[in-house]
């Protein structure tokens, strides 16, 4: 979306103009073969897998991979589409999504809406990917009468087409669905999980409304089960002060209001597990600061989405420039470098 282009966008319902957002980046993708942004000095690495740089678009945005190399095209480089259940399912009744613009946020209870496993990987099989990473974000179906076999099907499903695959149990817009970051139920869906993974790394989205007990109980988990990263985090149930009346929806909240959680979040991850196991930073970034910010409390990578709301299509190279800056600045020679050095 151009900063043109916004003020219309802005006048129409937010899914709707999501959805217009998505075929423009669709179309894009017809122009040359699209490629995330190298610099030397970015590149960074996870789970055996080499990035071109640490910026990466989070889960929520392309659903069902119909804008992959659009995304691309736009300098990132990874795109996590997604979530994928088994089955298509239409998600919650409508209107389900909503603009924060005093806040620069957004709310969502979208409810796992796709296309299914099927035509979403379908669509990521053939997608050009340039030099940039393509992961692919699963879930459980909202009825499903077994959860973790919905994800073992995903997991098993995507991991021959996808760089990585993520689980994601951390979405509040599907009834109980959260209920699986703890316990034995985390420990049986850790285990099925990384047994149908192959060779794919596999990464864990987790919520930043959990309390440091809980934390402390999924990065044991993880590393126990040797999965490759966590991401913290995902929308966030819980209200700070915010300005638009939006919100009081009931959902998610992204954006620019999320930061200081998802900051806070990222570094219980990282003291709870002292580096044992790398770490996606997601939630309210929304420029090259608080990028570098979340890279110096221990990220490797940084995810964004509705920052692009609101910033348009040229945030990404924005932040990469702002990044290779905040490099010079402080001394480091490589972003590796900068990783946990705050």
């Amino acid at each position: 979306m151009s900063y043109a282009l916004r003020p219309l966008l802005f006048a129409l319902d937010a899914e709707r103009a999501h959805a217009l957002t998505l075929k423009a980046l669709a179309m894009r993708a017809k122009l040359p073969s699209p490629a995330a942004t190298t610099n030397p000095r970015l590149a960074t690495r996870i789970g055996g897998l080499n990035f071109a740089n640490p910026l990466g678009v989070a889960a929520g945005l392309d659903k069902d991979g119909t804008a992959i190399e659009g995304l691309f095209g736009l300098g990132f480089g990874a795109v996590e589409i997604g979530t994928l259940t088994p089955l298509p399912q239409a998600g919650n009744p409508k209107p389900r999504l909503f603009r924060l613009v005093a806040d620069r946020a957004v709310v969502n209870r979208m409810g796992f809406n796709n296309g299914g496993l099927e035509a979403g990987l379908a669509r990521a099989r053939v997608a050009q990917r340039g030099n940039g990473r393509l992961g692919i974000n699963v879930g459980a179906n909202k009825d499903a009468a077994d959860r973790v076999a919905d994800y073992v099907a995903g997991v098993s499903a995507a991991a021959p087409i996808a760089d990585y695959v993520t689980i994601n149990i951390s979405s509040p817009n599907t009834p109980g669905l959260r209920d699986l970051q703890h316990g034995a139920a985390l420990d049986e869906l850790l285990a099925a999980c990384t047994a149908a993974r192959g060779s794919t790394p596999l990464f864990l989205k987790i919520a930043p409304d959990l309390d440091t007990a809980a934390i402390d109980g999924i990065v044991r988990a993880a590393i126990d089960h040797r999965l490759d990263a966590l991401i913290m985090g995902n929308t966030t149930v819980s209200r700070p002060p915010l300005r638009s009346p939006q919100g009081s929806e009931t959902g998610g909240l992204s954006g620019a209001p999320l930061a200081p959680l998802a900051r806070q979040r990222l570094a219980d991850v990282r003291s709870a597990s002292g580096g044992g196991i790398a770490l996606v930073a997601a939630g309210g970034i929304d420029s090259g600061a608080e990028a570098y910010a979340r890279i110096r409390a221990g990220a490797s990578l940084v995810q964004l989405y509705s920052a692009l709301v609101f910033e348009g299509p040229g945030l990404a190279r924005r932040i990469l420039a702002d990044l290779d800056a905040a490099l010079t600045r402080d001394g480091f020679a490589n972003v590796t470098e900068a990783v946990a050095a705050g």
